[in-house]
């Protein structure tokens, strides 16, 4: 089972694979807001994936467009509802400004 890591609190999580990134903080009950409750409709789970990008699911079209949509958006920018965690460990920073930090 693969870990997560969370930034900048330093927890990590056993999560099982498939499940989304929002789904496994949700039920580590880590502070991360959710105003669509996970239709990729809102952007407010946005994070930057740092390590294990390659393991996650890709990106789809409305994902990318919803992100576009967005500021503060980089190359590690995914939503948490719409990324599905793989077989192998993940490193993710929660942003200060969507994360209740």
């Amino acid at each position: 089972m693969p870990v997560l890591t969370i930034l900048p609190s330093g927890h990590t999580l056993t999560v099982a694979e498939g499940i989304s990134i929002l789904s496994a903080l949700l039920d580590a009950s880590e502070k991360i807001e959710k105003k669509c409750e996970g239709d990729g409709k809102c952007g407010s789970c946005h994070i930057f994936v740092h390590d294990g990008r390659k393991t996650v699911s890709k990106m789809q079209r409305a994902e990318n467009e919803r992100l576009d949509s967005i500021v503060g958006v980089g190359s590690k920018s995914r939503l948490a509802c719409q990324t599905m965690l793989g077989t192998e460990n993940v490193t993710i920073e929660l942003l200060g400004f969507n994360s209740g930090l």
